[in-house]
């Protein structure tokens, strides 16, 4: 009797389970930020032509919107940092694979605490779990660039500079977003404010980034 033959554990950049993960990963970011939206629903007024009542309703809302905003950048950029990622991989294995599973449990999460956030802004502990569960998603990307290292999945290998350097900027959020953390009980405004954080840092480190660096991470 033949024995069934194995089916590989690295699967190639041409491979149609290479294109399936790439699938999957487009799908559920677009799912994610679609909820987003659903989470805020049309306000109910008494009077449907009162023009102050509809106003006072939506101003009612505008924590929502401006969490809904906050997050569907934090996703998108995201979704652009894994684009820019997966498209230097050479190559998948299935623990690359189950990692990218645990990274998008995360980002399918986020429209929890975001609507929560935006329901909540007042609370700390509505800013605490959203701050957890973007620094989760910013901690995985990590976790994945590393073992796409180790397991030489990149297309082009980097070097121990440019990989330090890789793994700095994609833990800068998680430092801002801990941060964040004890300054909620104190005001959730100024907590939030400590997130944006990330962008002049961001920057100023890509300043100072080593040769090479933004050719083989596109950061």
């Amino acid at each position: 009797m033949q024995e069934s033959l194995a089916p590989p554990r690295t699967y190639a950049r041409d491979s149609v389970e290479f294109a399936r993960v790439l699938s999957f990963n487009d799908g559920l970011f677009a799912i994610a930020m679609t909820l987003l939206i659903v989470s805020i629903a049309v306000p109910t007024i008494s009077d449907t032509n009162s023009v102050s009542e509809l106003a006072d309703a939506l101003n009612d809302l505008s924590a929502n919107f401006i969490s809904f905003f906050i997050s569907f950048a934090v996703i998108g950029r995201y979704w652009l940092a894994h684009h820019q990622f997966v498209s230097r991989l050479k190559a998948m294995d299935q623990p690359f694979i189950s990692l990218n599973l645990v990274y998008l449990a995360f980002v399918a999460f986020l429209p929890f605490p975001t609507a929560l956030l935006g329901e909540y802004f007042e609370n700390p502990l509505s800013v605490a779990i959203y701050a957890v569960n973007v620094g989760i998603v910013s901690g995985m990307e990590v976790v994945l660039f590393r073992h796409a290292y180790r397991r030489q999945l990149l297309s082009q290998q980097p070097t121990a500079d440019v990989y330090r350097y890789g793994v700095v900027a994609s833990l800068s959020p998680v430092a801002f977003f801990a941060l964040s953390i004890p300054f909620a009980w104190i005001s959730t405004t100024l907590a939030v404010a400590i997130w944006f954080l990330v962008i002049p840092f961001g920057i100023y480190y890509a300043n100072r980034a080593p040769a090479g660096a933004h050719q083989l991470l596109g950061s």
